[in-house]
């Protein structure tokens, strides 16, 4: 039977890791860039493309006015918004108590219980 002996020390194998790291995440961002920078434009003109649409300026649009729309629906309309945002929040004294309070002692927090104590 023939034993393949590989010594590889663990420093070497961190720059390995190191650089294969440092290449991913370099490399995922570059891409990303240039996704940004480039692939949109082009998935946007391809959609432009698929849609068949011509680019309308704003003043082209024309706002269809309802007739059955009046003030006093309206008046309602706002009148319910404010109600529901007004009973949104509680009405709060605003007036803030401080106390001290003493705690007991605990043995979490205590130094001389750390992971170095040889007994």
């Amino acid at each position: 039977m023939i034993q393949l002996l590989i010594s590889t020390d663990p420093i070497s194998e961190g720059y390995v890791i190191l650089i294969t790291g440092l290449l991913i995440v370099f490399s995922a961002l570059v891409i990303l860039a240039l996704f940004f920078n480039y692939g949109l434009p082009v998935m946007l003109y391809i959609y432009k493309i698929i849609t068949k649409r011509k680019d309308r300026k704003i003043s082209d649009i024309k706002v269809k006015g309802d007739s059955g729309f009046t003030g006093e629906i309206s008046a309602v309309i706002g009148a319910a918004v404010h109600m529901y945002l007004s009973e949104q929040h509680d009405v709060e004294s605003g007036i803030l108590t401080i106390k001290q309070v003493k705690k007991a002692y605990s043995p979490w927090s205590s130094k001389i219980y750390g992971i170095q104590n040889k007994l």
